[in-house]
């Protein structure tokens, strides 16, 4: 059976999308500099980026993550595998090529229990935002976060951690692997 993993990306404190997000700005104001180590870094780096998608059998994001990534991730909708999209705005399902983003509007353990369905015994990947994670922190219902920390202070923006994620959620590290552009970090949650 596959295994609930929370991953994402940001910066030493601990921003995960710059200020002022908008069309124009997807990520926030230099929110790009979060995923550099993605696409120019390291081959280290590079199977980091690989594994988002080794094993996993779908996705979950929400529906700010979407509306900023749909046009950039193009006509494949980048993913390949089914997406399920927290909202509380109802939305018809939309395919591009091989990815199919499903509307979830009945809360995160819905859009969980329809993203295992779909997966079946792969990996679902919950990739963000950071308050779509913060939910599902809360729900009880990852099994493994990894954070890539990239080595900046971006000093404002959207912080992963900047509401309750409950009382005390205690982490087992797994692994830590050292790259020029990022400190990759897993932990196993252990409640």
């Amino acid at each position: 059976m596959g295994r609930v993993i929370a991953e994402i990306s940001m910066s030493a404190d601990g921003i995960v999308a710059g200020p002022d997000t908008s069309t124009e700005h997807r990520l926030g104001k230099d929110g790009d500099l979060l995923h550099e180590w993605m696409f120019e870094g390291t081959e280290a780096e590079a199977g980091f980026a690989a594994k988002l998608f080794e094993g996993t059998g779908a996705f979950v994001v929400g529906r700010s993550m979407f509306d900023m990534g749909v046009d950039p991730w193009g006509e494949d909708g980048t993913f390949k595998k089914p997406v399920f999209v927290v909202t509380n705005r109802p939305h018809e399902p939309v395919v591009k090529g091989p990815t199919t983003f499903t509307f979830v509007t009945d809360g995160v353990e819905s859009a969980l229990r329809q993203a295992k369905a779909a997966a079946g015994d792969e990996n679902v990947v919950l990739m963000g935002g950071g308050t779509t994670l913060r939910q599902f922190l809360l729900a009880g219902l990852v099994d493994e976060l990894r954070l890539h920390v990239v080595p900046l202070l971006f000093g404002a923006g959207v912080r992963l951690f900047d509401a309750e994620v409950g009382a005390h959620v205690k982490l087992e590290r797994t692994a830590v692997q050292e790259t020029p552009n990022a400190t990759h970090l897993t932990f196993r949650v252990l409640n």
